[in-house]
């Protein structure tokens, strides 16, 4: 990937950020106020000190009380107005770029398995967390850290050389922090996310490893990347850890080195009680900045980790262009010469495949495992994009159509069926929260799934899991037909529709397939079974990537049988002589 590429990321990113630029000013602005009144405390310790010990006077120590609980209960509502805004400014950017975050990390994972995607939503998550924490409002406050290391220097030289060096000090251990606890961090976010994964992942088929006796290895494989994962998360918190105690220490050395310092000085007659003690408020306040990023300095990587992947997985995918709405396309399906190679791959594995299509027409395509059939399955949805050749709806190529509007034109059945998370009818709908109730009845109809699903114990409001939960392989299947029935596609792709059915399932498919081509809709039908294609008039033949045969179907098979029976005669004659 190209700088350039990033940086068209980064100036999304910053793009979004500059939208709160209005509340950006109006916390500086209250956080000069905030800071400002943190002088109260040095200030009233000054006063009761040289002024009111001195004088004895209860009236002044009662006004100066007074003037400072107003003085305190302004700030504290400055603070939580400034803490208000911070969080709604970390909500407006994660709100702001929650839909694109989303949609680049669905079109990068359809194309390709990428660690950038997988993670697009938790790194958005990780900056929204950083932006709403107090560690930025920190932020805001570290420029006037020169302001207070000024004041203590207005008590005496010596105080402020003090102040000044011990809060480079804590600079420098905050740029050390950064440097040795990268790496570590990054080690522990990766190794991290690796366990989750396989944790889910091995949730997700607990079924099968409790079935097969594997519960045991999967138990070792976890642990395994767990301990490492763990390994690491230690490693990094005692990098981080080590430097935020140092800097705890040091801070807390330093406020006692300065109540020293200061006690010298008033012993020497150049300084008052008051400003010893002020100069010592001032210090942690000036400090506190520092101490509280370095605290949280695992937040803060976090983000910038998050905000360096977010500009990388949205320069990779660039936002999706508006396309000119076209009329609902006919069941005209051309593929010329038609290449594809799958991502993460070298070598194609469909070359040079053509064919057409007619309304009303059944295409079945045939091969050997392997050969490319659900390759081109991927490719016709518009799934994966071709790396040569054209595919046209209708006559316009499939890149003209909106991957929504193309959705609801062609029709998708994979060869593994994967229901999600909610009701059988919301699986109909594709996730619709509130589903269309006559289009999911009348798509189950077609799909013969109807008499199914009502038997079931809540009908089509009957919950389901990602796996399917208590549905057999079958059932799962026939919705999924169902679900890639709904908004009536011209064109319908099945990618071993009858892997999972029995006898009567195959039957009722064959219904839906005819009723479709009664209606002028077209079927494409990847299969091995031949009862699959029983009611497919073309068929093509595919092997090794290559289309080795396309026509009538019967003509086809006819050729592929004599060229058989040629083939064996051929090799019974080389075998006899």
């Amino acid at each position: 990937m190209t700088k350039q590429t990033v940086k068209s990321g980064y100036d999304e990113l910053k793009s979004i950020r500059r939208e709160s630029r209005g509340l950006y000013w109006a916390i500086g602005f209250f956080s000069f106020f905030v800071n400002m009144l943190m002088l109260t405390g040095p200030l009233y310790m000054m006063q009761v000190y040289d002024r009111v010990l001195g004088s004895r006077s209860e009236a002044t120590l009662i006004a100066l009380s007074i003037l400072v609980v107003f003085l305190y209960t302004m700030m504290g509502i400055l603070d939580y107005v400034r803490g208000r805004l911070l969080a709604r400014v970390g909500a407006r950017f994660q709100s702001a770029l929650d839909r694109r975050v989303f949609d680049a990390m669905v079109r990068r994972s359809a194309v390709a398995p990428d660690p950038v995607a997988q993670t697009g939503l938790a790194d958005l998550e990780a900056i929204q967390r950083l932006i709403s924490s107090p560690v930025l409002g920190a932020a805001f406050d570290l420029p006037w850290t020169p302001l207070f290391f000024a004041a203590i220097a207005l008590f005496h030289p010596w105080l402020g050389l003090l102040a000044l060096c011990g809060g480079l000090v804590l600079i420098a251990i905050a740029v050390l922090n950064q440097l040795f606890s990268r790496s570590p961090v990054q080690k522990a976010a990766v190794s991290g996310h690796k366990a989750n994964l396989m944790s889910e992942e091995i949730r997700t088929e607990a079924e099968m490893i409790q079935a097969m006796g594997m519960r045991n290895a999967a138990f070792e494989r976890w642990q395994k990347g767990r301990t490492h994962a763990l390994r690491d998360t230690l490693t990094a918190h005692d990098t981080s850890g080590g430097f935020t105690t140092l800097t705890k220490s040091l801070r807390l050395l330093l406020q006692s080195a300065m109540l020293g310092l200061g006690a010298y000085l008033v012993l020497q007659g150049e300084v008052t009680p008051g400003a010893m003690i002020a100069g010592s408020i001032l210090m942690g306040r000036a400090l506190a900045p520092i101490e509280l990023g370095l605290g949280q300095w695992a937040l803060v990587q976090r983000a910038m980790k998050g905000w360096h992947s977010l500009a990388e997985l949205l320069g990779k995918v660039p936002p999706e262009i508006e396309r000119t709405a076209l009329p609902a396309p006919k069941a005209l399906l051309e593929v010329q010469a038609l290449a594809v190679i799958p991502p993460g791959d070298q070598r194609a594995q469909l070359r040079n495949v053509s064919f057409r299509i007619q309304p009303g027409q059944a295409l079945g395509v045939i091969g050997p495992s392997g050969s490319g059939k659900s390759t081109l399955a991927k490719a016709l949805t518009g799934a994966w994009r071709p790396a040569a050749g054209t595919i046209r709806l209708d006559g316009a190529s499939l890149d003209q159509y909106a991957p929504e509007v193309l959705g609801r034109h062609i029709g998708y059945l994979p060869q593994r069926v994967q229901l999600f998370e909610g009701t059988i009818a919301q699986n109909i709908a594709r996730l619709a929260q509130q589903p269309d109730a006559e289009k999911v009845v009348a798509a189950a109809k077609k799909a013969a799934a109807h008499d199914m699903i009502v038997k079931l114990p809540e009908g089509y409001d009957t919950p389901v899991s990602g796996g399917g939960g208590r549905l057999s392989g079958g059932q799962m299947q026939r919705i999924a037909l169902a679900r890639a029935l709904y908004d009536d596609p011209v064109i319908l792709i099945l990618d071993e529709p009858n892997s999972n059915l029995d006898n009567e399932g195959s039957l009722a498919l064959n219904r839906a397939i005819k009723l479709l081509k009664s209606q002028g809709q077209s079927v494409l039908i990847m299969a091995h079974r031949p009862a699959a294609i029983q009611e497919c008039e073309m068929l093509l033949v595919i092997d090794q990537g290559t289309m080795t045969a396309f026509g009538p179907k019967d003509k086809v098979l006819k050729d592929m049988v004599s060229n058989h029976q040629t083939i064996r005669k051929t090799t019974t004659a080389g075998g006899v002589s």
